[in-house]
């Protein structure tokens, strides 16, 4: 009998299209599957692709920690081999194109279909029904707008309220992923850094404003003084503890 990790909050499908995800969980989501994927690419004995990577393969638990799912389809690599040709299997949307027209399967047919999901979270539409008005794929009409500089137009519009700069950078590297050629593409390896180091620009980014909010708080709470001992009587008589000053600071617009 196998006994599996229970994950209780649904899909990243569920997530996405019927409920709604905030931009920093998308990404925090997008750069777990990445190490996850990389690891299986990368860091096991014998590498696996996974074969039919999709949102519908993302579990998330209470704290939206993503878990890779169904590995049904997946194979091993001999590691004297960079793929095998076999059987193709997968979903219609995801499925990497080269492998679909030659039946070679290597790593970066996962690192196509990674490239799909990123754009499902930019976008918040769906990879295997989409069609634009000339008639494009998701992925087709995507690359298409980001060259012409058009890229709103098919944004999420949550994505563009709260994300920054980083929403471009995202949609650069889905681009490089979903390259026609498995060659172009980077390893899950290269796309699981470039998510985490924007990631940690965003932390930046977010500790920058929390320390302005404290200083506005100080600002607004501290009265200037005409002297030392005016100074040091105002310290003494006010002592506020971290937690008073964050809810003091929430107060303030973001």
């Amino acid at each position: 009998m196998l006994v599996y990790e229970f994950v209780s909050n649904g899909t990243l499908y569920d997530h996405v299209h019927v409920r709604s995800l905030s931009w920093d969980d998308r990404l925090h989501i997008a750069t777990e599957t990445a190490k996850s994927l990389a690891y299986l690419h990368s860091s096991v004995s014998i590498p696996i692709i996974h074969r039919d990577i999709k949102s519908v393969n993302i579990l998330l638990d209470d704290t939206l920690t993503a878990k890779v799912a169904d590995f049904g389809a997946s194979r091993y690599i001999p590691m004297e081999q960079s793929g095998v040709t076999t059987m193709v299997q997968g979903t219609i949307g995801y499925l990497d194109p080269m492998y679909f027209y030659t039946s070679r399967l290597t790593d970066k047919s996962d690192v196509y279909s990674f490239g799909v999901i990123l754009v499902e979270l930019l976008t918040r539409k769906k990879p295997f029904s989409y069609m634009s008005s000339g008639g494009d794929s998701l992925v087709a009409n995507f690359v298409t707008l980001l060259a012409e500089g058009s890229l709103l137009q098919i944004l999420d519009p949550r994505v563009i309220e709260e994300g920054g700069i980083e929403v471009e950078e995202v949609a650069k590297l889905a681009v490089t992923c979903v390259k026609i050629k498995g060659e172009d593409r980077p390893t899950m390896r290269q796309v699981e850094m470039t998510l985490e180091g924007l990631q940690t620009s965003m932390d930046h980014v977010l500790d920058g404003q929390v320390a302005r909010e404290f200083e506005k708080v100080d600002v607004a709470i501290i009265p200037p003084s005409t002297n030392s001992t005016e100074r040091n009587n105002d310290d003494s008589t006010r002592q506020y503890s971290l937690e008073d000053e964050f809810m003091l600071s929430s107060r303030y617009p973001r």
